[in-house]
Order: C-alpha cells, then structure tokens, then sequence
C-alpha cells in the first residue's frame, strides 16, 4: 500500500541535512596502486617468457646478460604501469562526468538532479530508458529491467510495486515512481553508477591489430623453427639459444600496442572533454577518422528540439480553451518531453491551467501517447495526448484531415473518452549552426543523411535550410538500389528503423556515424561505429553511444573528427614503425644467423633496442600531426606496403652494412655494436619518416617526441663509446652508422614520395 507522503517526497532542506550527513550518492574508488600495478605485469604471459629466460642465463652464469634481462623487464612492467595509469586518469574522469541524472521531487516540486545528489526516502520518477541510479522500492507501476549488469544474465525481468530495483540496471520499458532505499556503497552493486561503456565491441583498428599480431606471431614461430633446425643440424648449444629466441618474441611482437593506442585515444578523450563532447568508449574516437557517412537525427541536432505550437485544430464542440485544458492535463509534468513543454508553453500564454490529473500513465514510444483521468468542472474523463496515427486507430470518430497542413511540422493529437477533439502542430526551426556545421562535416568528405520520423514534406523544408542537397526519401522508398550519394534525408524513420539503416550501410563498406537520443535508438547508437548521443538524451542512450555531446547541434562533431584524425595519425605511425623496424630486425637476425654463422646482436643490446624503441610510444600521444581533412582507412595492405618498403630498404642497407661490419675484423661484439647503432638510428627516423607526409626534414615533432628521440640517440652514442653494456667501437664507425642511415631515410622518403604511398 503506497502511502500519501511517500508521494511528496523530501523538503529540500531535509535532503541537504541527509547528504551532508552520508555523503554523496557514489563510492570511493580506491587510488590507482602503482606498485600492484607493477607487480601484474610481472606476472603474465610475455613476463613469463622473459623470466624462463632469465633463468637460463642465471644458470648458464652470465650475470650481465641476466642482469639486461631483469632491466627489460623492470621497464617493460613500469611502461605498461604508466600508461594504464594515464588511461584510468581520463576514464575516472568521464565516468564522473558521465553520471545519470534523476527526476526527484523535493518540496513537492519535481526536479531534476545528478544522481550523487540522491539520499535515502528520495521519491524519483522512472521512466524507459533511464539507467537507476539506487537501490529503490517501487512505488507504482510495473517496469522492465535489465539486470545483467550486476547478475549477468542477459534476460529481462519486471519489477512490481513492492519490488527493489537495484543501481545500475536499465529501464527497457514502463514507467513508475519509486522510493531511494540504499545509495553509493550500500546499494546492491556498491560502486558508482556511470554511462562508461564497458562492453565495447573491438573497433577496425582491433581487429586489424589482431591480424597484425597474428601475422608476426606465425613469422616468427617460423624463424624460430628454421633456427632451431639449423642449429641441430651445425650442432650448436639449443640451450644457449634460447633466451635469444624469447628475446626475439617479445621484441617482435607488438604486446604494449594496445596499451599504446588506449593511450592515445584517452589523450584525445581529455582534449574532447574540454570541447562539450565526453567519450564513454574510448574506441570511437580512433573510428571517427574513418567516418564518412553521419545519419543525423533531426530533432535536437539539426533542430533546436524547442518547438512551439504553431496551429490548433478543435474538432468538438468544446471551446477552445478546454481542448487545451484536457491536453495538458494528461501530459507528463515530472519528465516532461518536449512536446509536453511546448504545450505547457502555449497553455501558458493563453493563461490556461490544467485539471487535476489521475491515474497517470506516460508517454512511451511502443504505446504512442501518454493518458490521465481528468476531473473537470463538471465531470470526470479519459484523455489521451500522442501521436495521431496511434490515436486516430483508437478513436471512433474520424474528423476531415485535409485541411491540417502537416508540412508545417510535428502533431500531437486529444483524444477524450474514444473520440479524437485536437490537434496541435509544432514547429521546431533549424538551429542557427547547422547549416555551417554540415558544410564543414561535407567539406570533410562526410556525407550528411537526415533521417526523421516526420512526413516528407516536413523533412525536404527542413533539409534544404540546413543546405542538404539531394532527394528526402519515405524510408519505404529506400531500397538496396538507392544511391546514398543522392540522398539528403530519409522521413517516416521510425526508431528500428534507424538500426536497419545502420546495419546497411556497414554491410556496403561505410563507417557509420549515428546521432540519437531515445531508449529506442541504443542498439542503433551501439550498432554504428561512432554512435553519439545529443546532449538530452536519456541514460541507456548515452550508455549505448560511443561519445556524448554536451552542446546542441553538430558543430561538436567537426571536434571528434579532428580527434580521430589525431589518433590515426599518431597510431599509423606507431604501426607502420613497429611492422618495418620488426621485420627488420627479425631479418637481419635471421639472415646473421643462417649466412654469417652467428647471431649478430647480442642479448645485451637487443634488450636495449626494445627499451628504447618503446620509450617513444609513451610520449608518442603528444605528438604534432597533419590532419587530411578526409575519411581514413585501416588498411592492412596499404599499412603492408609503406611498412614493406621501409623494411626491405632498411633491411638491404643492414645487411650490407653488417656484413662490411664483419669484414673488418672486428669482434662479435663490436659488429653487435655496430649493428645496435644502425637499428636505434633507423628506428628513430623511421619514426620521423612516418609521423608525417611531408619530407621528415621539413616537420617538426612535438617536444616530447624530439626529447625522446633525441635522448635514445645520445644513450646509445654514449653506451657505443664507453662500452657499457656493449662493446666500444670507434667514433668514425658511429658516425659512418648515422651517415649510412640518413642518406638511407633520403632515399626511402623520395621511393614513398615517388610510390604516392
């Protein structure tokens, strides 16, 4: 039995008094542990590889390589541990950002609030699509929840009046409103309820990662199978060579990647933050440079989703004002829509108030109208204030339509005791941005679709305000032979429709953009490469979306577009270096190995060309880049093709070089030296060559970048002098080295620049 007062809910003061004394709605997440964080990394499947290592050069009694390997290790754990602390930074930091908000009633006056500002005995409003942001006990009302978040299992359940509903779940239909039983660590879940997506699908980059590693991975099981066999056969030491091979392993294959790259997409989600657009799945940043079509909701994006009534047609004998009167009385005035705003807004100015309403059921998208008991002054009705195709099905009468010019926009249609009596047309004007923000987004290769659940005509006016040429289709004309070009928007879209639509066009090669905002437009936000969610969007499509914007409009979009092209270009030159400088590498190795009779780097130094190497990614987030203002793509063949030219011309070169290097009669040592000099230097200008499509020589780095690149050259010109570590070679033979690899990177910029790759 629902009590009165359970239906006011608290005074504002004394939900002050509750919250000073228990705190925030939200749970103390403990501090990032540096040390455990170090100590994991030292406990997994690449350490182990290191660590049987190590073991065999404890045994073998060779402290100085043992000891090479323990700094490998030591770095590669604080590299991991450093990145995931910069990562866990920017994702604290949204995920408070992204918080759900709730439609709580203090003083007897709804309002809305962050979650964290809820207490004990609050009365909130849900509704679908809202993410419960406490423990609560229904009140009134069946609702639909998802509970997997904190049970797993993926079926939905109902939650009746009397029932806990617990933080975290999501509304997936029905509206109710309930009392806020446990907050923060005392709910159910016991931890801080955010919009952070953590179950997001791999984007194109993981999945061309995942290649990449699969192809290095079978590259070098075969070399290390052919040098295996060839070391039976010439009846050398296997035991020996070990620690070489699991050294080869982890500098090979590219393990830090993805720490590296989520890196470099949360630098990015920071920058965004600071622009109106919060990231809750850090992946779709990296796919924004990749965009190039964006399916645009009309409302709220192209629009200023603040319409007003702009005619009303009364076909009852009810005056007018009563009409008016009846409407507002069965609208939502706890979570108004706009729609509900627009008609309190119109009511207003014509100092119309509304009845008393009872038995109140909200609006939702499966039923298509919202409906009240009213008491009138004479009596007591039915009222029902929706969609006119739904209302029209129910009612028993059928007013002449014709003269209700629906091109002027949206409807909202009375229905009193089964017979239709209004009808209200809204109109909602373009915002003053949105033409100047789709010029930008086309200028950028992007094609803009509009996609609305208004009639055709309705849809071509507002199109061509907004400067979107081509044709506004009814989504029932649009079939698999229409030409995407040639659209402009697509009308009568309802919200399943939007998912079709983006399946459709990822199945014809797009990378798909989506704005929305509704319950119904999640799986189509979570469907699309770049989902993003408009500022009023409710909680479930702001989990589902991949960004959310804190602006109206799309001017923020032309952001996200710059922060992926950021992210694209920092991360192809990461993944073009690690291919060539790994092929590299293994080859030379390899080639030594089998031709020359011996292994040409030693422990020591190949240790040292891994740690080095990998200094730079930790800074390579910060670097300068050139955006092309156009659709990119990952491309495993064109990253194979850059990354194979430089392989082979470094390769050739390293050959030729080692080689002369063992002419000279120098020891394994110094000819391992003078190899190590080669690889650090050719690894660092490959890095220059790459991070830019102009002449290396003509882009500057960032200061990060330089100072890395810079320090790893002094390092190994020091430790190639003193023989620390390595054996000494002579200065003429480093200088010889750095000659060798500038007219080398000379030569392979001017084949890319020739190849037009």
């Amino acid at each position: 039995m629902t009590e009165k007062n359970d239906l006011n809910g608290l005074a504002q003061a004394e939900a002050d008094q509750r919250l000073a004394r228990n705190g925030f709605n939200e749970v103390a997440e403990p501090p990032f542990n540096f040390a455990t964080a170090i100590i994991t990394r030292l406990w997994e499947p690449s350490a182990w590889i290191l660590e049987a290592a190590l073991i065999i050069e404890i045994v073998l009694g060779k402290g100085i390589q043992a000891g090479f390997i323990v700094l490998m290790l030591l770095f590669a754990a604080v590299n991991g541990a450093i990145q995931s602390r910069r990562a866990n930074t920017v994702l604290r930091s949204l995920s408070h950002d992204l918080s759900p908000t709730a439609a709580v009633s203090r003083d007897v006056k709804w309002k809305q609030v962050s979650a964290k500002h809820l207490v004990v005995d609050d009365l909130i409003s849900l509704r679908q699509g809202d993410i419960i942001p406490a423990d609560v006990r229904l009140l009134t009302d069946t609702l639909e929840v998802n509970e997997s978040s904190i049970t797993g299992e993926a079926k939905a359940v109902n939650r009746t009046p009397g029932d806990t509903a617990y933080a975290g779940t999501e509304v997936l239909s029905g509206n109710a409103l309930a009392i806020v039983t446990a907050t923060g660590a005392n709910s159910r879940s016991g931890k801080t309820i955010s919009l952070i997506n953590q179950s997001s699908a791999p984007g194109h980059l993981q999945k061309l990662l995942g290649e990449i590693i699969g192809y290095l991975a079978a590259f070098d099981a075969v070399l290390a199978v052919l040098s295996i066999i060839v070391a039976i056969v010439r009846h050398e030491d296997l035991v020996a060579m070990l620690p070489f091979l699991a050294m080869l392993f982890i500098a090979t294959i590219p393990i830090a990647m993805p720490s590296s790259f989520a890196v470099a997409n949360s630098v990015e989600a920071k920058v965004l933050s600071t622009k109106h657009v919060l990231v809750s799945d850090l992946t779709g940043i990296q796919e924004a440079a990749n965009m190039n079509v964006l399916l645009v909701d009309k409302t709220g994006t192209i629009t200023a989703n603040k319409p007003a009534v702009v005619a009303f047609y009364n076909w009852s004998t009810l005056p007018d004002a009563d009409v008016t009167r009846l409407a507002i009385s069965a609208a939502d005035t706890r979570n108004a829509r706009v729609i509900d705003a627009a008609l309190f807004n119109y009511a207003q100015a014509h100092n119309i108030k509304a009845w008393p309403q009872h038995e109140f059921t909200p609006f939702t998208s499966g039923i298509g109208y919202s409906q009240a008991t009213v008491v009138t002054d004479s009596t007591t009705v039915n009222v029902k204030l929706g969609a006119l195709k739904k209302l029209t099905a129910l009612a028993t009468n059928h007013p002449d339509l014709t003269a209700v010019n629906f091109a002027e926009g949206r409807t909202a249609a009375v229905v009193v005791d089964s017979q239709l009596v209004g009808l209200f047309v809204l109109q909602d004007q373009p915002r003053a941005d949105s033409a100047t923000a789709i010029k930008a987004l086309q200028a950028r290769g992007v094609k803009v679709i509009m996609l609305t659940g208004d009639n055709q005509k309705t849809a071509a006016a507002i199109a061509q305000a907004v400067g979107l040429n081509g044709e506004v289709r009814s989504y029932t004309e649009v079939n698999v032979g229409t030409k995407i070009a040639g659209l402009a928007g697509i009308a009568d879209v309802t919200p399943e429709d939007k998912l079709a639509m983006a399946q459709r066009l990822q199945g014809e090669g797009y990378v798909v953009g989506m704005t929305g905002d509704g319950v119904n437009d999640a799986p189509a936000l979570k469907q699309a490469d770049v989902g993003i969610a408009v500022d009023n969007a409710v909680d479930l499509a702001k989990r589902s979306a991949r960004m959310v914007l804190l602006a109206d409009g799309l001017t923020p979009i032309i952001e996200i577009l710059d922060a992926g092209h950021r992210v694209y270009q920092r991360m192809m030159t990461w993944t073009i270096t690690k291919l060539s400088r790994t092929a590299e590498l293994t080859l030379l190795l390899t080639l030594g190995y089998l031709i020359l009779h011996f292994i040409p780097l030693t422990l020591n130094a190949m240790i040292l060309v891994a740690i080095l190497n990998d200094c730079v990614t930790l800074v390579l987030g910060t670097d300068r880049t050139t955006i092309t203002h156009q659709p990119e793509s990952w491309n495993l063949a064109k990253l194979s093709k850059i990354a194979g030219i430089l392989a082979i011309g470094w390769s050739t070169v390293g050959y030729g070089w080692l080689t002369w290097l063992q002419r000279l009669g120098l020891t394994t040592g110094q000819v391992s030296t003078g190899l190590y000099v080669y690889l650090i230097f050719s690894a660092m200008l490959t890095i220059l060559m790459t991070r830019t499509q102009k002449p290396f020589w003509a882009s500057r780095p960032s200061r990060a970048v330089a100072v890395a690149i810079g320090g790893n050259c002094i390092l190994t010109l020091v430790l190639a002098l003193t023989g620390w570590g390595i054996a000494a070679i002579s200065p003429a033979l480093i200088g010889l080295a750095i000659v060798i690899t500038l007219l080398t990177g000379i030569v392979l910029t001017a084949i890319r620049f020739a190849a037009h790759i």
